[in-house]
């Protein structure tokens, strides 16, 4: 177990929840002292978390969370994940972590790219950045000041648990999340399963992209 340094709990606050759907849910967010990276990261607690919380960590999407973007699936997940967590108890870490680690900026950038025939990843390494520059450290911090040491992970990402068990937490089980499709990020969502093995149906996505 990599020797980290610890994090604590910084402020806690009750916020209700109310997607553009209709669904709500009460939360409490957790902010934190001593994060690793220095970034303003945000633990969403919902519903009542047993000793094997479900948890998802969640990387900040502007586009996609906040306006609603089609190009990815990443505000479908978001919702999908509070009521999911919710249901069960359970842990939503946001983490500041716009387009993979490499910001907003960059990201729309990497669009560009892909609107002339590059996938999400080749886009990042075109711009001489990397294909993923996430590190789950701060999450691990995050889920060490909750007193969180076994989870359920709720992710199609296998690169999330492999890096949370390498920074000590025990990861029971991978949950997949829904499969959030769209005319604009079929070929980011194909891209995902080639590129970094995300649990996605591959014979699905591929006869999409062919229609």
């Amino acid at each position: 177990m990599p020797d980290i340094p610890a994090a604590t709990p910084r402020a806690r606050v009750r916020v209700p929840l109310r997607f553009a759907d209709g669904y709500g849910a009460d939360a409490e967010l957790v902010t934190f002292h001593g994060l690793t990276d220095g970034r303003e990261h945000l633990a969403v607690v919902l519903g009542e978390p047993g000793p094997v919380p479900l948890v998802r960590l969640h990387s900040e999407c502007l586009t996609g969370d906040v306006f609603g973007s089609a190009r990815c699936d990443c505000g479908p997940q978001l919702r999908e994940a509070v009521e999911r967590i919710a249901d069960r108890g359970g842990v939503l870490l946001y983490l500041r972590q716009e387009g993979r680690g490499i910001g907003l900026y960059n990201k729309l950038d990497a669009y560009a790219l892909q609107d002339g025939g590059l996938d999400t990843y080749a886009a990042n390494a075109a711009l001489g950045l990397p294909e993923d520059a996430r590190d789950y450290t701060a999450a691990a911090q995050m889920l060490g000041a909750l007193g969180i040491t076994e989870l359920d992970l709720l992710s199609n990402n296998p690169d999330k648990a492999e890096q949370l068990r390498s920074l000590g937490i025990a990861v029971r089980d991978r949950v997949p999340t829904g499969v959030f499709t769209t005319a604009h990020n079929v070929r980011y969502l194909r891209a995902k399963v080639l590129q970094t093995q995300h649990t996605l149906p591959l014979a699905e996505l591929t006869e999409l992209t062919a229609g």
